[in-house]
């Protein structure tokens, strides 16, 4: 188990730093073919700040008032958070701020905020009702773990580079077709800028779907890992197991998520049944359920 962390760890450390790389290189290129040179990366980062700072400090704001998250109160929900408080005694975590989504028929969950003393946990009333203790519980740890490990923050950055590439693959397309391109190409007697133009191109189209690849990669590595700490968390890796069971058999539609924010969720909100529990691709935002558990039940038989 403790493995498996050090793996996920290592493996989500190695995709950021090639995120990081794509990134650079875009700038130069396309810096390169529009005239702005070194310019290019400049502008880049500039940019990327701009939007680090607006994702880092609204971020999370956004995300629960587009989920439609209502504040959950201890009067109503006080196996809420008992459950949560426990846990928290448990992973050493501060309280996180609790909220609910309502008018749902979609047992799911999921975690957003900056950092471990600015996050918030979001559940929706069908998980509630459908879960018992136990199941409740591994959700929860689930969600915790993510906050423990700076996943949210994690997450926001990801998204960041991810609409940063776009955003420069967008720009670079749009000027060349204003003609900034063919210009420049144009005015340059050396053979290679041509060259250039159509590698700069390839990667405009082809940069933004690299970028979405290398995020879901991501977010499916954190999954296994918060998997693995939950386990840890309540010593008891069948409630999690079982609960995934339940979530990923429901058929209910949560009708307030989106394509922007299914990853956030501990099971995708928006596939089917039998899309979530087919053989990973490169387009899956979540691992598929029944290797989830599989890998739960081989931790709770380790332990006997």
């Amino acid at each position: 188990m403790y493995e498996e962390i050090r793996q996920n760890k290592r493996n989500s450390i190695i995709l950021v730093v090639v995120f990081a790389a794509v990134l650079i290189l875009l700038g130069y290129i396309f810096g390169q073919v529009a005239g702005f040179g070194y310019f290019g990366i400049v502008l880049a980062f500039i940019i990327s700040i701009g939007m680090a700072l607006s994702g880092y400090f609204k971020g999370d704001k956004i995300v629960l008032a587009v989920s439609r998250a209502k504040p959950a109160s201890r009067e109503e929900y006080p196996q809420l958070y008992n459950i949560v408080e426990e846990l928290i005694i448990a992973a050493g975590l501060p309280m996180p701020n609790l909220y609910v989504i309502y008018d749902n028929d979609a047992p799911n969950a999921f975690a957003t905020g900056r950092d471990p003393d600015h996050a918030s946990i979001a559940v929706t009333t069908a998980l509630l009702h459908r879960l018992n203790r136990a199941e409740l519980q591994g959700v929860l740890a689930h969600e915790l773990s993510h906050i423990g490990d700076y996943d949210i923050l994690f997450a926001t950055l990801i998204g960041i580079m991810v609409g940063m590439v776009a955003l420069m693959a967008d720009f670079f397309l749009r000027y060349t077709f204003w003609g900034g391109g063919r210009r420049r190409s144009s005015d340059s007697s050396s053979g290679g800028s041509g060259i250039i133009m159509i590698l700069a191109l390839a990667l405009a189209i082809l940069a933004p779907i690299f970028a979405l690849i290398i995020q879901l990669a991501v977010s499916r590595q954190r999954e296994y890992l918060a998997d693995a700490n939950a386990a840890l968390m309540t010593r008891y890796p069948e409630g999690l197991a079982s609960a995934l069971e339940k979530i990923s058999a429901n058929p209910g539609v949560l009708e307030v998520s989106n394509r922007a924010t299914q990853h956030l969720y501990i099971i995708s909100p928006i596939k089917s049944i039998r899309d979530r529990k087919k053989k990973n691709s490169l387009f899956s935002t979540h691992p598929p359920v029944e290797d989830r558990i599989r890998r739960l039940r081989e931790m709770e038989g380790s332990k006997n």
